[in-house]
């Protein structure tokens, strides 16, 4: 949903169409200076035209919001400091952000995840002990099955609750990394809409010369990061980072995958391979950006994977944990391709 909205915002504005920018210190005898100048006004007087006709809508509210403005503040000043060219920087800039964002997210997502784990066996004790005591008290009070079966209910979501309190893992902090994954992603994508396009205000000296500089800032076949990817590269080098993502969490799984969880893939994969023709649409910064975020999410997906990289990070171990994750991804890739006759086994880690 989010791509799909982005597709609309991250477009070429008709503004930026019809603007030409300039620097601060142009020569005023050059004959130029004053037609490009009078573009700019325009440029002005036509974003205060749709400003006061309300033809700005939900996009033009987010691109001037303060959370994108901290975010363009960002990115140039990682530029700035840096000293890199803008197609790195904005790469050096993904992996910064997601490695504070993110990354932490995910650890504490994975801690949560174990802590249900390990207290979902606990219950099966807890369960046989209430349902001995629902016995005795549908003998001793004289309830009907109806009446016992919703105190045995109720008390197993009390115990149930008892044991995510205890522990501090209710299950909707499962959820914690789109969280933040998602805003991370939106603010920092119309930041650099917005740098490209010179927004929000087009007459900004610094906005004029962050475009300048990314029109000679890309790198091998897209020197100019403000025009589409025409090799089509990057849109299609995202659509398969983006499903490799989605197949490594599916075969890293060791239990069954539900219903849900295959709808759920189902829904990813094609939202991955809606991302291609999006990215072939919008500029090659984006591109960069949306290539870099989602590789760093394949790395962070797998290094998460490594045993040791869970003790070391405070995971606690499972069941469920693969002793061997990479050798069992590289064994499932191979019966996917017909390269091994049977799925392997899995291999949960010792106890």
């Amino acid at each position: 949903m989010a791509a799909l909205l982005l597709l609309r915002t991250c477009r070429r504005p008709t503004i930026a169409c019809t603007y030409k920018y300039t620097y601060q210190g142009a020569a005023l005898a050059n004959p130029s200076y004053n037609r490009r100048l009078a573009s700019t006004e325009a440029a002005a007087t036509s974003v205060q035209l749709a400003n006061a006709g309300g033809l700005v809508g939900y996009w033009q509210t987010l691109s001037n919001s303060t959370p994108v403005a901290y975010m363009q503040d960002v990115l140039i000043k990682i530029h700035d400091y840096s000293g890199l060219p803008w197609w790195a920087s904005i790469v050096l800039s993904t992996f910064l952000l997601r490695s504070v964002v993110t990354l932490p997210l995910t650890i504490y997502q994975h801690k949560i995840t174990a802590r249900i784990e390990k207290i979902a066996l606990e219950m099966p004790a807890i369960v046989e002990e209430l349902k001995k005591e629902a016995a005795m008290a549908k003998h001793k009070f004289k309830w009907s099955e109806q009446q016992t079966q919703i105190v045995y209910r109720r008390s197993i979501k009390k115990q149930w609750q008892n044991l995510i309190v205890r522990d501090n893992c209710h299950p909707m902090k499962t959820m914690i990394v789109l969280w933040g994954q998602i805003p991370l992603w939106i603010f920092q994508s119309v930041a650099l809409r917005n740098l490209v396009y010179m927004l929000p205000d087009p007459t900004s000296i610094q906005a004029q010369i962050v475009t300048t500089e990314m029109t000679i800032g890309g790198f091998g076949w897209i020197p100019n990061l403000t025009v589409v990817d025409n090799s089509y590269i990057l849109p299609v080098a995202l659509g398969l980072i983006n499903l490799a993502i989605i197949e490594v969490q599916a075969m890293s799984r060791t239990r069954p995958s539900t219903r849900l969880q295959n709808i759920a893939n189902n829904v990813f994969r094609g939202l991955s391979v809606v991302m291609v023709p999006v990215a072939c649409t919008v500029p090659s910064a984006l591109c960069v950006y949306w290539v870099a975020s989602s590789s760093f999410g394949l790395a962070q997906n797998l290094l998460i994977l490594s045993p040791e990289v869970r003790r070391s990070v405070g995971i606690p171990k499972t069941q469920t944990e693969l002793c061997e994750p990479y050798d069992l991804l590289w064994l499932k890739i191979q019966q996917r391709l017909r390269l091994a006759e049977r799925p392997p086994a899995d291999k949960p880690a010792a106890k």
